[in-house]
């Protein structure tokens, strides 16, 4: 497969999964990322029916899909019952992604309020070895993404958001079906660089880059390609030599940027053949 046929795109929560499949079918694009919490994809709006309408046509058309859950859903969660529902939020999804015939769940570490970084490493640690758990036993992959810098005056910030907290998950979580979800743009805001990351993690457990471009060591934001000074092709060149085998997800603007982005992207790949 060629990196053009590697290039997917993620719905997010404004397109609707039907329509993302019809422009995949019309593009042959073969991995879609989708989200199931607000409206038009809401997941109590997967009845059965819908839910064999989307089965159809990716098996159809050989598409490969995922589920990404809400950031906003914080995994380091340790207030009672509160604790509970994120649970049920992360469980229920893995189930509703095995019913779309999905392969892989995007799921995060978390975040902290500054005062309690080692309480809610630990909590989202443990909550991510029991979804390991349970992934393994209903036959579904977990892809930990590493998550964007916030400033550092921000009262809340995300968890694995550099190499080291990042390595703090992976060092301890060894199931199969944990893997990882490489966000190069996250990377390109922190010191170490998407160089830093590639150097010191294991590639061979990464199924997913993600892409968007953004400013060395800036804000989040997510720019289509030539926006930002993110370096596409040295990622590339790098991801190759590294023998990276899995799948990339196109992450910025409408679907229409996306599926122009994946042209210019996979123009890009080219030049460093």
């Amino acid at each position: 497969m060629n990196l053009r046929d590697r290039i997917g795109v993620d719905l997010g929560q404004r397109n609707k999964i039907e329509d993302g499949l019809a422009a995949a079918v019309t593009h042959g694009i073969k991995f879609l990322d989708l989200k199931i919490d607000v409206a038009p994809n809401a997941i109590e709006t997967l009845t059965p029916d819908r839910i064999r309408g989307i089965r159809a046509v990716c098996e159809a058309h050989d598409i490969h899909v995922g589920v990404h859950t809400m950031s906003a859903v914080n995994v380091a969660e340790v207030a009672p019952h509160v604790r509970d529902g994120v649970d049920r939020y992360l469980t229920g999804h893995m189930d509703a992604c095995k019913a779309l015939g999905g392969e892989w769940m995007v799921v995060h570490a978390g975040y902290h309020f500054t005062s309690d970084v080692k309480m809610r490493m630990e909590a989202g640690l443990e909550r991510l070895k029991r979804l390991s758990g349970y992934a393994e036993t209903i036959g579904l992959t977990l892809l930990l993404e590493n998550m964007n810098w916030e400033p550092d005056d921000a009262e809340v910030h995300y968890l694995g958001h550099n190499l080291e907290e990042t390595l703090y998950y992976f060092d301890r979580l060894k199931s199969p079906h944990l893997r990882w979800a490489f966000t190069a743009n996250h990377a390109h805001l922190v010191e170490e660089g998407v160089e830093g990351f590639l150097a010191n993690m294991d590639i061979r457990r990464c199924d997913e880059v993600r892409l968007a471009d953004c400013w060395r060591n800036g804000k989040e934001v997510h720019l289509k390609p030539g926006e930002g000074d993110f370096d596409f092709p040295d990622l590339f060149r790098r991801l190759d030599k590294l023998g990276f085998e899995g799948h990339y997800m196109n992450a910025f603007g409408s679907l229409q940027d996306m599926i122009d982005g994946r042209e210019m992207l996979a123009g890009m790949a080219q030049s460093v053949d």
